[in-house]
């Protein structure tokens, strides 16, 4: 749990200090709307944000409702990114307001561990109801702003949302042997409420949906700091 004036409010980790220790709240708070973004229209990058919010689902708790407008989700990527496609409720929705629509009656259902949308468009009254209806609850709400046709920044459009993330690939590490690492992505929190911006490069969700710092990066972090200075708690 993490503490917001005199209200305690339940908070999922990343379980990187590296990461956690530079978000507000410690990790994603559950109560709370969370935008995600590729960082170009590239197939490329709008799996790294797909991927990412997978990630989260499998992390938090009970079933992760969907909600999609076009059938690309691929099982088998989610599961490994550690969503078992056995805990995805699958929702199609004929335009953005549906998606939204149905994303509200989500969280107000408060039966479900995530619930995630895939919209073009939110305007700020529509991410203001979302944030509403997670609040009191431990359902998080993660909306991924797809880009338009016409291009331009899925996020310049103001939210409500308690943190806004943009994800993008980047080159894997290198391994000492021929082949190919693991997958790593550029990792971009633009927006936080009560802290500060950053950006940094983190190595794709694994099978249990937690991402890692790519080994020449915590070999840096532990050559500075000499031990792990953060604490962050785990979700209720």
């Amino acid at each position: 749990m993490q503490g917001d004036g005199l209200k305690r409010r339940p908070v999922l980790p990343f379980g990187v200090a590296a990461l956690d220790g530079r978000i507000a709240s410690g990790g994603l708070r559950l109560d709370s709307l969370h935008e995600i973004a590729a960082a170009s229209p590239d197939p490329s990058d709008d799996a790294a944000a797909t991927l990412f919010m997978a990630g989260a689902a499998a992390r938090a708790w009970g079933p992760v409702l969907w909600v999609v407008r076009r059938r690309d989700l691929f099982a088998p990527g989610l599961y490994q990114a550690g969503l078992d496609p056995d805990r995805v409720l699958y929702a199609e929705a004929a335009d953005d307001a549906e998606v939204l629509a149905l994303m509200e009656e989500g969280l107000r259902h408060r039966g479900l561990g995530a619930v995630i949308g895939e919209v073009k468009r939110a305007a700020m009254p529509n991410t203001r109801r979302l944030q509403l209806a997670a609040e009191g609850g431990k359902t998080i709400a993660l909306l991924l702003k797809r880009h338009a046709r016409e291009g331009g920044n899925p996020l310049h459009v103001p939210s409500a949302a308690i943190t806004r993330w943009r994800i993008g690939s980047a080159p894997s590490e290198p391994l000492p042997v021929e082949g190919v690492g693991r997958a790593c992505w550029h990792v971009a929190l633009v927006r936080q409420r009560g802290g500060e911006p950053f950006e940094t490069i983190m190595e794709a969700c694994d099978e249990t949906g937690r991402l890692a710092l790519p080994a020449r990066l915590a070999d840096r972090t532990a050559a500075t700091d000499g031990a792990d200075r953060y604490s962050y708690v785990e979700a209720a």
